[in-house]
């Protein structure tokens, strides 16, 4: 039977009650029968839902089209959603459906606190300075929040510091800043001027006194009272102490040009002199003398020797004088000694006769340590000190020269021993060559120090007891106040 045109509809137009239309149809067609299973299907659909939702979400508006049509057949109208695959349930819980239709029971994404220590949400949001979910640093919650495009911050100063020390004042003691020379310039003053003269006074001021010292206090003297130190004691003062109190205010440059000067005038020449001011010298020493001396007296140190000295004792000296010898830095090279102890063996036990100039060149143009090296190895190799080679292959000036450089090689403490029992052995004392070895020792405290134990080692008996024995007097007392006794 054919069914009428109104019933030809879409079945989704169909009133809710649409069960009176199909009871007084005139058959029942399977159409009409779907339509009824899809409703009552609809019905249970929506009855499942309301039961699966959170109890926290809201039940649907009143103009929510779930209440106009079952979510079925909504869907089915809406041709972007894909029909479920499984029960409804599964539908009811997928949050990728239309929000228009669909309410998400989730709840709302709250931003934190700007609290640091609290990780903060990833968010497609560009960190600034002033944002607030730039987080700081961690180690300093009160610190600032950086700032990658601002320069960096420029380098805190220094403090202020003292200039640095040059290696030769940083091991040696330091000059006396505070100290001015006034008073002890006044003191020698009042000891000097008047009748008499306070010797007491000028020894007790002027022995203690080191290189440095001694130049203030003759500027300062200068200044105090318009007058030359120097001038005054030798006004002042007489014989021996005087000598001995203008070698120490001269200083030890002055004093080595006045040795050599007064060693070369008049008639003789005075070799020990020679010997004690210019062999063992470095380098700048050997210069500054020589300079000091054309300066004071307007003449020339080569000079002078070649008129006091001659032949191979002139040749030694100008050796020295030349100023060419190995720096106190220069290494030992076990090569180079090897050579110079096999040339020196040539040049004396090696042969008949010596060749004293071959070896005065060897040992005026190696520093100390090359020297000491040299001594060691040709004992070693000889079975013979080097001292005693020299002492049988020369004599004279000569062999003392070549001994005061081999001994400032080997043991200069040793050296300045023997020089000063020297100067006070056999008959008579040798008071200038005395006094000037003393004071010349005495600027260096510690090498004096060295002095005074090897003169005690060799000779049994100390540097001060020997004085005492052949001095007297304020001369005594001078040289005594010079050796720190």
């Amino acid at each position: 039977m054919a069914v009428a045109p109104h019933l030809q509809t879409n079945t989704a137009l169909l009133p809710q009650d649409s069960s009176l239309h199909m009871d007084n149809s005139p058959s029942t067609d399977n159409s009409l029968s779907m339509a009824l299973r899809l409703q009552d299907s609809s019905r249970r659909m929506a009855s499942n839902l309301n039961t699966a939702s959170s109890p926290n979400t809201a039940p649907p508006k009143a103009n929510s089209p779930l209440t106009e049509l079952p979510s079925s057949l909504h869907m089915a109208n809406n041709p972007n959603t894909a029909l479920p695959k499984g029960n409804s349930l599964h539908m009811a819980s997928n949050h990728s459906m239309d929000n228009n239709h669909l309410t998400d029971s989730s709840p709302p994404t709250v931003l934190p606190l700007n609290n640091p220590t609290t990780p903060l949400p990833k968010a497609n949001i560009p960190p600034t300075a002033s944002s607030p979910l730039t987080e700081p640093p961690r180690n300093n919650l009160m610190a600032p929040p950086s700032n990658p495009t601002a320069p960096p911050p420029p380098p805190t100063a220094n403090p202020p510091t003292a200039p640095p020390t040059s290696p030769a004042s940083a091991t040696s003691s330091p000059p006396p800043i505070q100290w001015d020379g006034s008073s002890d310039a006044r003191a020698l003053r009042k000891a000097m001027k008047g009748f008499g003269t306070d010797e007491k006074t000028l020894i007790l001021v002027l022995v203690s006194k080191d290189a440095l010292q001694v130049d203030v206090l003759r500027a300062a003297y200068k200044k105090e009272h318009g007058r030359d130190l120097i001038a005054d004691i030798a006004s002042e003062c007489g014989g021996k102490l005087e000598e001995v109190l203008l070698a120490i205010v001269r200083g030890p440059l002055l004093q080595d040009c006045h040795v050599l000067r007064t060693g070369m005038a008049g008639p003789g020449t005075d070799e020990e002199a020679l010997n004690d001011v210019l062999l063992g010298r470095s380098n700048a020493d050997i210069a500054a003398i020589k300079a000091q001396y054309t300066k004071i007296y307007k003449r020339n140190l080569e000079a002078d020797l070649k008129s006091e000295l001659s032949m191979k004792t002139e040749r030694h000296f100008l050796m020295v004088v030349a100023g060419t010898r190995a720096e106190s830095s220069a290494p030992v090279m076990r090569q180079q000694v090897e050579q110079d102890v096999l040339e020196i063996y040539k040049a004396t036990e090696g042969k008949t006769g010596t060749d004293e100039l071959l070896v005065c060149q060897i040992l005026s143009s190696r520093n100390d340590a090359q020297i000491g090296a040299i001594a060691g190895l040709y004992e070693q190799k000889y079975r013979r000190s080097l001292e005693a080679v020299i002492k049988s292959e020369f004599s004279g000036h000569m062999e003392r020269a070549l001994l005061h450089q081999l001994r400032s090689g080997t043991d200069r403490a040793l050296r300045d021993a023997l020089l000063l029992e020297d100067s006070m052995a056999g008959m008579g004392t040798k008071d200038r060559l005395l006094l000037n070895r003393a004071v010349r020792a005495h600027w260096d405290k510690g090498h004096l120090q060295r002095v005074k134990a090897a003169y005690r080692g060799r000779f049994h008996r100390d540097l001060g007891q020997a004085i005492r024995s052949e001095t007297s007097g304020d001369f005594e007392r001078a040289l005594l106040g010079v050796i720190g006794e």
